[in-house]
C-alpha cells in the first residue's frame, strides 16, 4: 500500500508539473523585429538579414516592421507599448539614437526600461572631405572654419555621434559654433550624397556605411583608438597631434537587439531562449558569410556587456549633449 501510495504521489507531482512546462511553449507564434529607421538603412538591413536565421533558431517566423521617426523615439515607444511577452524585439542603433531621445527630454522612458540582448555592429565615425577638396588635414580644415566663418560647409545625421563630434571639434578648438555652415539630415544617404557631390566640404558619419562614396571622398580621420583596416586615415588623436587638442572618443553607431526590461523581469526563461536564438544565428556559417559580404557587424557580446556599453555611452553623451541643444 505504501509503495502504491508513493507511486500515486509521484504521478500527481509529475502531472502537476507538466502544465507549467506546457503552458510556456515560447515562442508559439511569430516574433516581430521593430526597426526604428526606414527601409534600407543600416539597422533595417541588419534586422532583415538576421530575421530568418533568428526564426530558424526559435522555430517560428520572424518578421520585420519599420517605425521610423523622431530619432527612434516612435519605435521605442511602440516596443514599450506592446505586451511584455517576448514577441516584440527592438532592432536599432541604440547609441546614439536611443540615448538622444532620453537626453533631449522628449522620452518618457530611460535606458533602464530596456533589456539589451546583444550589440553586434559597432560603426565608428569617419571625418572626410570631398576628393577634390583643398583641405589635406583636419587641422587645416579646422583652421579654415576659424578664419572664414560660414564658408566651410558640412553635413551630418541629426543627433548622431557624428553630429556631436562635429560640434565637439569646434568646442575644444575654441571655434564659435556659428562659424560652421552645418546641414543636418535624418538619415545617412543624403549627407553622404552631399559630400560626394561637393555640395558640402566635409562629413562626419559612420565609416561602414560610406563604402558607396569611397571614390568621391578623402578621409582625414577615423574616430577610434585604433586605425581602421577599411580607411586609410589616422585616428583622431593622431590627426590632431600637432594642435594639442584632445577630443573624447565618442562611440559611433552601436546596433543590435533589445526587449523591454519588464519582459526580462517577468519571463527570464523566455529572455534566455531569445538570447540563445540570436547567439545561435550569429554562429551560423551561412549567415556569417552573408553578414561579412554585406559588411554588417556580427559581434557577440551578450546581455551583460551590452548593458555596460549602453551605460558608458549614456554618460559620455550626457556630458556633451548640451552641444546639440537648440542647434542644427
Amino acid at each position: 500500500m505504501r509503495r502504491r501510495a508513493l507511486g500515486i504521489l509521484i504521478l500527481l507531482v509529475a502531472v502537476a508539473a507538466q502544465p507549467s512546462l506546457a503552458a510556456d511553449d515560447y515562442p508559439s507564434r511569430p516574433v516581430t523585429l521593430v526597426v526604428g529607421f526606414g527601409i534600407g538603412g543600416s539597422a533595417d538591413r541588419m534586422a532583415r538579414v538576421m530575421a530568418s536565421y533568428i526564426g530558424a533558431a526559435l522555430g517560428q517566423p520572424v518578421q520585420v516592421i519599420n517605425k521610423r521617426g523622431a530619432g527612434t523615439l516612435l519605435a521605442a515607444n511602440y516596443v514599450l507599448e506592446q505586451e511584455d511577452d517576448g514577441y516584440t524585439v527592438f532592432a536599432s542603433s541604440f547609441s546614439p539614437y536611443l540615448l538622444n531621445t532620453i537626453l533631449e527630454g522628449n522620452a518618457d522612458y530611460s535606458i533602464d526600461d530596456f533589456a539589451y540582448i546583444n550589440f553586434q555592429w559597432f560603426d565608428e565615425d569617419l571625418i572626410a572631405v570631398n576628393k577634390d577638396s583643398d583641405y589635406q588635414t583636419l587641422p587645416q580644415l579646422l583652421d579654415a572654419i576659424r578664419r572664414s566663418p560660414k564658408t566651410v560647409r558640412a553635413s551630418v545625421v541629426r543627433g548622431s555621434s557624428g553630429h556631436l563630434m562635429a560640434r565637439l571639434l569646434l568646442e575644444v578648438s575654441g571655434i564659435p559654433q556659428q562659424n560652421l555652415n552645418l546641414v543636418t539630415y535624418n538619415e545617412g544617404g543624403l549627407p553622404r550624397a552631399a559630400v560626394a557631390g561637393h555640395v558640402v566640404d566635409f562629413i562626419v558619419i559612420s565609416g561602414e556605411g560610406s563604402e558607396s562614396i569611397r571614390e568621391y571622398v578623402k578621409p582625414l580621420a577615423i574616430v577610434s583608438r585604433q586605425r581602421s583596416p577599411d580607411w586609410d586615415a589616422p585616428i583622431l588623436s593622431d590627426a590632431l597631434a600637432t594642435t594639442g587638442i584632445v577630443v573624447p572618443n565618442l562611440p559611433g553607431s552601436v546596433r543590435g537587439f533589445a526587449t523591454s526590461a519588464e519582459f526580462r523581469r517577468r519571463y527570464p526563461e523566455r529572455f534566455a531562449i531569445l538570447t540563445a536564438a540570436i547567439k545561435t544565428a550569429l554562429e551560423n556559417e551561412e549567415l556569417i558569410a552573408i553578414l561579412d559580404g554585406a559588411r554588417i557587424g556580427r559581434r557577440w557580446i551578450g546581455p551583460d556587456e551590452a548593458d555596460t556599453t549602453m551605460r558608458e555611452s549614456f554618460e559620455i553623451f550626457k556630458d556633451y549633449s548640451f552641444l546639440l541643444q537648440n542647434q542644427n
